[in-house]
């Protein structure tokens, strides 16, 4: 499956512009970390991987992890991603542990990009370009700050990839910060 065609599959089930906003940020999150980690063979799977994990969240919120495993088959996605996009959901709503490095790195970053993501809007710069890993440790560590984004779930995703908190923060917030411009352009593209 190419980029396009993930995209295409998305937007088929998706039509909030904050689901394919995440989409697309986990998308090249997911690639940006395969180039890092001595994958960079794979990083067009992982990306597609990125794109399609949350497939059935906007229509099926009752149903995610489960549902999408009938819409990517139906859309002839091999096992390897449908594997990947279910294991993403591990202990919340889905019994399917993350196996591979790539679906360590989905489940770490998923929650984490949310977390990064609500961050831009109330800095000065209104980006994460600027922003440092003290600050972004700050925002983890206030409960109130983007309450729907599981901190026990990205320290699991931590613990899962064998690294510390701070690296995972820092690697993720790395991988976003120098696709934030061309996602608010392909976002705008979209719209118009």
């Amino acid at each position: 499956m190419t980029r396009d065609e993930a995209l295409e599959l998305l937007k088929r089930y998706n039509k909030e512009e904050f689901h394919v906003r995440h989409a697309i940020t986990v998308g090249r999150v997911m690639r940006r970390m395969a180039e890092s980690l001595g994958r960079a063979e794979e990083a067009d799977f992982w990306e597609c991987v990125g794109i399609l994990h949350d497939i059935d969240f906007e229509q099926w919120p009752d149903e995610h992890c489960k549902k999408c495993v009938e819409l990517l088959r139906e859309a002839g996605a091999e096992e390897r991603l449908i594997h990947a996009v279910v294991c993403h959901g591990y202990g919340i709503c889905s019994d399917v542990a993350p196996e591979d490095e790539m679906e360590k790195v989905l489940f770490a970053c998923d929650e984490l990009t949310g977390l990064i993501g609500a961050c831009a809007p109330v800095r000065p710069s209104g980006s994460i370009t600027d922003m440092e890993l003290s600050s972004l440790k700050k925002k983890y560590k206030s409960k109130g700050f983007a309450a729907g984004c599981s901190r026990e779930i990205i320290a699991k995703g931590a613990e899962l990839l064998g690294w510390p908190l701070d690296e995972l923060l820092s690697r993720t917030l790395e991988a976003m910060k120098p696709d934030e411009a061309a996602i608010n352009e392909e976002l705008a593209a979209m719209q118009a």
